[in-house]
């Protein structure tokens, strides 16, 4: 495989945690033309990068010297907080670097290293994604920003490579909705559960309801992808249930902290935390329909 040869103007970009879609998003920046440099606690996953042109980094630190952008795709808010500040990662940024953490945390977290990075005159955006593998190997990813519009503007070519960003608000508000879609995900996850379980328990062939509803007002994406995984019991993990845990707990500590009653919510945060208490955590979050299916009875 020939590598691709870097653009004179192209952005010095470091990516630190190259997973499930850290891999495909940092593979899009170096076929792109991006000076890619990437890092991952378990080197082996960021080496699958080097056929395409990247730099493995040993640290996160060593990863980010001289990059004009930092991109973290980290695991959660403790993560991230440890990777920039207590690894030395910030330490070497050069002044002016801009940092987007394309993680799902906490919005209050964002706000939280946003001021941090300021004061050592590093700029720093919120730009969680949604579109899940798919979208980030095709360039198709949901971008929500929260930031300076400057920093956005700055970092728009970036994130065109990677899907279509959108500007929501200050520091946190990416953070923001992105607990608005994952809170959506989830409850639409449930409802299609249900509602296709009993459809089967009554006698209905799930898969043709599925098709009969398809058009209507309970049609959704959520319905076409994860709902056909549920009709080829396929759970394959693509979206996480931990990260549909992780994202639906947050959404309820934020809820209370800004005096929000999220009930809904909290009620599919205890049947996704049963799903994982009962040996689902290895599965796609779609696999809420095995919890349900077993609550009553069903293989």
């Amino acid at each position: 495989m020939s590598e691709p040869s870097p653009t004179p103007s192209a952005p010095r970009v470091a990516v630190l945690g190259i997973g499930m879609m850290g891999f495909p998003m940092a593979r899009r920046l170096c076929e792109a033309g991006c000076q890619v440099s990437a890092w991952n606690r378990s080197r082996a996953k960021a080496e699958r990068l080097a056929p395409f042109g990247a730099r493995i980094a040993d640290t996160p630190a060593d990863a980010a010297r001289d990059a004009d952008i930092v991109i973290t795709l980290l695991e959660d808010g403790h993560t991230v907080d440890s990777v920039l500040f207590q690894q030395g990662t910030t330490a070497g940024l050069k002044r002016g670097a801009l940092v987007i953490d394309m993680s799902s945390i906490q919005p209050r977290q964002a706000r939280d290293h946003a001021a941090r990075l300021a004061a050592m005159g590093v700029q720093h955006l919120d730009a969680p994604v949604s579109g899940g593998t798919v979208g980030a190997e095709a360039g198709t990813l949901a971008i929500m920003v929260g930031g300076k519009p400057a920093d956005v503007e700055r970092a728009r070519g970036v994130f065109e490579i990677l899907g279509r960003p959108t500007h929501v608000g200050p520091h946190g508000a990416g953070q923001l909705a992105k607990l608005a879609n994952q809170m959506i995900v989830g409850i639409t996850i449930g409802a299609v559960a249900e509602a296709l379980l009993l459809c089967e328990k009554g006698g209905a062939d799930m898969a043709k309801v599925k098709q009969a509803i398809t058009g209507g007002f309970a049609d959704s994406r959520v319905l076409q992808v994860h709902g056909q995984r549920m009709v080829e019991r396929d759970f394959t993990k693509r979206g996480a249930m931990t990260v549909q845990l992780k994202d639906m707990r947050n959404a309820l500590t934020t809820a209370e902290e800004i005096g929000f009653e999220a009930p809904v919510t909290a009620l599919f945060e205890q049947l996704f935390a049963q799903a994982v208490e009962h040996g689902l955590a290895d599965l796609d979050h779609s696999a809420l329909f095995v919890e349900l299916a077993s609550r009553n009875g069903m293989a």
